[in-house]
């Protein structure tokens, strides 16, 4: 993970078209929902329905990225479904798996297909969208003037014991208040500006961070440095379906080490240089030295013990990429 992005060969990428709908007006399209999938067919289905019951003018298709060449599960659903729905769209097949590959080959194929979308947004295969979503987001965009607008991802635990844990801050939204702000840190819930896709170097997402998460971060960090600006619209959720495995202390641990790792790695990415080297170090010792008083002031605010041990664990993971530590534990089973 030396390369920076900017310094890469593109290279083409290995993508093909499973699906396209036979009455998809592409020129009369001006927005395009991106929605990468991976072995959650029966859930992809309830996204795309989700979709289907957006309440807008907007013109918009969807394109589905299917990360799984090898099943096929999710395009296959995705195949059936366009057939009957109200809503057109595609399915392209990411043939490289990871979520970059899956992401690259989406809005590669939107800017050759749809030769007039001023906007793309990003849904997840785990997520509802409200019936307002892209309106909203839509709206922002003109109001905030932002070149990238994110929304909330909402937990909804599959085990509603497990509703607590929505405080956690793996779990809460960076920003609670429509308005510009700084950077956004997820793709789960965003719309981009087509100028921000044909300034950007290709590969949009690096796929070095494949299969550790954080492409989107470290796409998002590149993307302000090039000037674009960034908004926030606390109006258009999306329910995130998260399973009782994220529930347990063990998924929590290695998400929230992984969070470290990942800034870490990004930080040293942006800034390289041994005097870079020596400030990242000193920030990860100094996160490290407060996280107990960052973690009781959660704690006070939660009540919750694993919750507390959130900015502990981001320390130490931070501290782990500094020295190259980032191997199995940091990968990320979701990252697809």
């Amino acid at each position: 993970m030396n390369n920076r992005p900017d310094e890469a060969v593109s290279q083409p990428l290995d993508k093909s078209i499973a699906f396209r709908s036979e009455r998809l007006d592409a020129p009369t399209v001006t927005h395009v929902i991106t929605l990468p999938t991976f072995r959650r067919p029966v859930h992809l289905v309830e996204t795309l329905e989700s979709l289907a019951r957006q309440k807008t003018d907007i013109r918009f298709a969807v394109i589905v990225m299917e990360n799984d060449a090898d099943g096929m599960e999710g395009a296959e659903a995705a195949r059936a479904w366009f057939e009957s729905a109200p809503v057109d769209g595609m399915v392209v097949v990411a043939h490289r798996r990871g979520n970059c590959h899956a992401y690259n080959a989406g809005w590669e194929t939107a800017l050759s297909e749809f030769e007039n979308f001023t906007h793309i947004a990003v849904i997840d295969d785990d997520e509802i969208a409200t019936p307002d979503w892209l309106a909203l987001l839509s709206n922002t965009g003109m109001t905030t003037g932002a070149d990238i607008i994110g929304a909330p991802q909402l937990p909804v635990f599959e085990d509603p014991q497990l509703a607590p844990l929505a405080r956690h801050p793996v779990f809460t939204p960076p920003y609670g208040q429509t308005g510009q702000v700084p950077i956004l840190y997820s793709s789960g819930n965003v719309m981009i500006a087509r100028r921000v896709l044909e300034t950007m170097p290709r590969p949009f997402l690096d796929p070095a961070f494949n299969f550790i998460g954080g492409g989107d971060s470290d796409f998002y960090r590149r993307c302000r440095a090039k000037g674009f600006s960034y908004g926030w619209c606390q109006e258009a959720p999306v329910m995130e379906t998260v399973p009782a495995r994220r529930g347990e202390f063990s998924w929590l641990n290695a998400r929230s080490l992984r969070n470290g790792a990942i800034s870490t790695i990004i930080d040293q990415r942006q800034n390289p240089g041994m005097s870079s080297r020596v400030r990242i170090l000193a920030k990860s010792l100094a996160l490290l030295a407060t996280s107990p008083f960052r973690g009781l002031k959660l704690y006070a605010k939660t009540g919750s013990p694993v919750i507390a041990l959130y900015h502990a664990q981001v320390a130490w993971g931070r501290l782990m990429a500094e020295f190259g530590k980032v191997n199995e534990q940091y990968r990320n089973p979701e990252a697809n």
